[in-house]
């Protein structure tokens, strides 16, 4: 497999430091673990918060192993992990279960039921499966580093920022969701892999790439504009070939076809899986009543009654979606359970989920201003006019380089949605596993002011410090002798001499990622 190639070793690297960090975090959140001491404090100090959230009663009573699989990775699976291992165990049986898609949760029951089939005499199913979504998260998010590091070469044309991209997104702020029963994991590598193989040519294994991504998140929706920019791009820039007075209508009209033809079928594979699953939930919550609380144990019946949970069916009664002229089940639920729409956060009880989501939104701005800036012309025409031959002065690689473009204007929308329209502090999150832009211009601000950095690398990589042609020359075979060591680490070991730039980047990457698991885990809120 190309992502474990042995013949580059930043990719090794990349992933040898993926799978340290997933073992720290697993480390630190467990209540039995060589740490104890400090997760002992941090539970005496912060005990679990009653949190007035989805938690369904167990309907067995747990064995040894499971009470001790419970204290070793019980902090995974609160909040909405509690929704991703309830539809593994049970289905979608409550409404609102809907808001959360099917992907994730059915790869958890597959791996609970196949590899982890030989411990059912030891653990009840429940806790299989939070073994298994433990398990598949570990390995989505060292693969998904491995994925961004791969797309980083290709798109950035620079190995070190592209390195240094992956490295700082094994310690990313989200890192708790990353690593809790949450698809967070399981988006980023198939979001990162999509783009990587749509960068390579290979249309057809990124359709059905992004179009699992749109089954595990509905944020995977937009990745559709990928598609539609790099046909539209492709047909702009073959229009700019040759004379226009001699090209025929007919061939224009021939390749206009053929691209609009293949943009809308990847666009339609995109949002399959979402229309298929509108489609379940109409029917099993619209279609006519069978009797389903005849089969739901009653504790689950019970906690429906006390919490105002809807079951299908439940009494003859419909819920009011499925009246409307379209019955989109995930809208619904995202305004009638969550409150969620346009300027509905914006209240002054929010302005602390303001507050956690302010440094994610001034880098994700920043990192759009700097861009503009930088590409001016390429900005104001979406990149699809076709430049002259190499551009005096201004570097070709980098964070600055014209591919970047759809991926700023990418990561732009979901910052844009998620700050007037979703609740704000799950920002973070929801661009930490979505976009490469949270990664790429710290990892461009690092390389670009930290002159710890500068001085990496072999001699003739050394001419300019603030200059990303500098950084192109890098070879994997001349890595050696250290020089493709951590640059993380490296920073960190050094932090008093880093520039108060690098302080603001790695304090804000290394405090959420700390935070995140002290606070997620005891069920307190966080991002």
């Amino acid at each position: 497999m190309e992502l474990v190639s042995r013949q580059d070793p930043h990719l090794r690297e990349v992933l040898w430091f993926a799978v340290c960090c997933r073992a720290l975090t697993l480390l630190l959140q467990a209540n039995f673990n060589p740490l104890f001491f400090f997760q002992a404090l941090f539970n005496l100090l912060i005990p679990d918060h009653a949190a007035d959230a989805f938690y369904p009663p167990r309907l067995s009573e747990p064995g040894l192993w499971d009470l001790l699989l419970e204290q070793l990775l019980g902090g995974l699976s609160h909040w909405d992990a509690e929704h991703f291992l309830f539809i593994a165990e049970r289905g979608y049986l409550y409404e609102h279960n809907c808001a959360f898609f099917p992907l994730y949760p059915l790869s958890v029951r597959a791996v609970a039921e196949g590899a982890l089939w030989p411990l059912q005499r030891l653990l009840r199913l429940r806790s299989r499966l939070l073994l298994s979504a433990v398990l598949l998260n570990s390995l989505f998010s060292v693969l998904a580093a491995a994925a961004l590091y791969k797309l980083g070469c290709i798109v950035l044309q620079c190995r070190r920022v592209a390195f240094l991209a992956a490295v700082l997104f094994s310690i990313s702020p989200a890192n708790v969701f990353m690593a809790a029963a949450y698809s967070e994991s399981m988006f980023a590598f198939l979001a990162f892999s999509a783009m990587w193989q749509l960068e390579k040519g290979q249309s057809w294994l990124s359709g059905l790439l992004f179009s699992l991504a749109s089954g595990v998140r509905a944020n995977g929706l937009i990745n559709a504009g990928f598609f539609l920019y790099s046909r539209g791009k492709c047909f702009a820039l073959q229009l700019q070939v040759g004379s226009g007075s001699v090209r025929k209508l007919p061939l224009l009209w021939k390749q206009l076809l053929s691209v609009a033809s293949s943009a809308v079928l990847m666009c339609a594979g995109v949002f399959l899986p979402f229309a298929l699953f509108q489609y379940y939930a109409y029917v099993r919550f619209c279609g006519p009543g069978t009797g389903p609380e005849q089969a739901v144990p009653k504790p689950l019946l019970q906690l429906a009654l006390d919490k105002g949970y809807r079951l299908a069916a439940m009494n003859g009664v419909k819920p009011p979606w499925c009246s409307q002229r379209f019955p989109v089940v995930y809208s619904y639920i995202q305004d009638a359970y969550w409150n969620v729409g346009f300027l509905r956060y914006f209240e002054l009880r929010q302005i602390p989920n303001f507050l956690l989501a302010l440094p994610v939104t001034l880098l994700g701005s920043w990192a759009a201003w700097t861009y503009i800036i930088a590409n001016p012309r390429h900005s104001v025409t979406l990149g699809l006019e076709r430049r002259r031959s190499e551009e005096e002065g201004k570097p070709r690689a980098g964070f600055c380089c014209p591919a970047v473009f759809v991926y700023v204007v990418h990561a732009t929308v979901l910052l844009a949605f998620g700050f007037f329209c979703v609740h704000v502090q799950v920002l973070t999150r929801f661009l930490g596993s979505s976009s490469p832009i949270l990664y790429w211009f710290s990892a461009h601000l690092l390389q670009e002011y930290e002159p710890l950095l500068w001085s990496e690398g072999t001699d003739n990589q050394m001419a300019a410090p603030r200059s990303e042609k500098s950084l192109l020359g890098k070879s994997p075979s001349s890595c050696g002798k250290g020089t493709c060591g951590n640059p993380v680490v490296r920073l960190l070991l050094n932090c008093r001499l880093i520039t108060r730039l690098s302080k603001c980047i790695l304090g804000f990457f290394l405090s959420y990622w700390l935070l995140g698991l002290i606070l997620h885990c005891n069920f307190l809120p966080w991002t």
